[in-house]
């Protein structure tokens, strides 16, 4: 009795590991959003497949965990992009409490800041933080301050979650807080459905993505440190070798 928590990597799963396959393939229940769980439903048409909606984050998990811990079954519960980021892994350890000890293994996946990175350059390549705007789990005024300290520590920042049809104005918001230590000119960027049919993507200044509509939930947002640039056409953050002088 098992549960392999696997990251899908972003999008379309193009880029799911060759251990996240061997954890799926030996796995006899598959559980996961149901968003995810279509994703790999024809490569793994065999495969017993349970899925809940949004919102149905801890219903999910002790559906797996209990298959696992009453039933005997090896379970995989599958995340898009990385388990471990802000995905199911940390949720089943803490439901897993409430059953009789069942093993767990967290199969790390590409997250989405990687995935995206990827697709505009090197925007990553020096220290980064990445913040969710999200307040459903985490209140408005903590993500303030974490876009705030983060901003003046001069980290690169990654942005998940960036505009919901319910929050439309956080990203602007956002941007604003960002801009009390950064000018307007800082190299920015952002990547449209990572890894999917569709994906689109921009390098833009922050006071353009300021003002930028096009941004929505799919999409991942980088902004740029004091050193990050354009090179060639992408957004690259020195890690600082040639200013090495060697």
């Amino acid at each position: 009795m098992k549960v392999t928590v696997v990251g899908l990597g972003p999008g379309a799963g193009a880029d799911l590991t060759g251990r996240a396959r061997r954890a799926i393939e030996g796995a006899d229940l598959i559980v996961g959003y149901t968003a995810y769980t279509d994703l790999i439903r024809d490569e793994f048409p065999d495969k017993e497949m349970l899925s809940t909606g949004m919102k149905k984050e801890v219903d999910r998990c002790r559906m797996a965990v209990r298959a696992a811990a009453e039933e005997g079954r090896n379970v995989a519960v599958v995340c898009s992009g990385d388990p471990g980021v802000y995905g199911m892994a940390g949720l089943i350890y803490e439901v897993s409490r409430e059953f009789a000890p069942v093993e767990i293994e967290v199969v790390p996946g590409i997250t989405a800041a990687c995935g995206g990175a990827a697709v505009l350059g090197a925007p990553l390549t020096h220290d980064f933080a990445v913040i969710s705007l999200s307040d459903l789990l985490t209140p408005w005024e903590k993500i303030e301050k974490r876009l705030e300290c983060a901003a003046e520590a001069d980290f690169v920042i990654c942005l998940y979650n960036p505009r919901s049809r319910g929050r439309a104005d956080y990203l602007e918001r956002a941007c604003d807080i960002i801009m009390r230590s950064r000018p307007a000119g800082t190299v920015c960027g952002y990547v449209k459905n990572i890894g999917r049919s569709g994906e689109t993507y921009r390098i833009l200044s922050l006071g353009e993505l300021r003002g930028c509509t096009d941004v929505d939930m799919f999409t991942t947002v980088y902004i740029g440190n004091s050193q990050t640039a354009v090179i060639n056409g992408n957004m690259v953050t020195p890690r600082g070798y040639m200013q090495r002088g060697e």
